[in-house]
């Protein structure tokens, strides 16, 4: 599984991000494009120590189990659910989002996995960097390849 913390994905990463375009079309969910980023942006608070959502008791009680979903090799679920204080329902600006992405990614690597959170992920629980790094990258492979890039 490819791992955000490795130099040659992240920058896979971003030239995935520019290619969207303001008018990218989901071919799943009901987010648009720009609501896209800034829910990836949001999730990038979390392993980078910014955001701390709260653990739910379903994540607490199957979390461990399903940990594997998140930094395994296989595609993730379309319209799985999400953690609900990422859920980004109002409107945002395309070109703002995508530059806040960007940002937070490359300061995300460029910390590298010493830096990592060491608070759970609100459904999956504690994870190692090692597995932040690889979930993070499939978290952004998911939804890139939701809008076609």
């Amino acid at each position: 599984m490819n791992s955000i913390f490795e130099r040659i994905h992240m920058e896979e990463i971003l030239e995935r991000i520019e290619k969207l375009s303001v008018n990218a079309q989901p071919k799943w969910g009901n987010m648009n494009v720009a609501q896209m980023l800034a829910h990836c942006s949001l999730f990038q608070d979390i392993p980078m120590g910014d955001s701390f959502p709260p653990r739910g008791w379903l994540g607490i009680f199957v979390g461990k189990f399903a940990r594997p979903v998140f930094y395994n090799d296989k595609p993730l679920a379309r319209n799985m659910s999400t953690i609900p204080t990422i859920l980004i329902t109002d409107k945002k600006d395309f070109e703002l989002e995508k530059e806040n992405l960007k940002q937070k990614i490359m300061s995300f690597q460029q910390a590298g996995p010493e830096n990592c959170s060491s608070h759970p992920h609100p459904f999956f629980g504690k994870l190692t960097p090692e597995q932040w790094g690889k979930g993070t990258y499939k978290h952004l492979d998911h939804h890139l390849k939701q809008f076609g890039v």
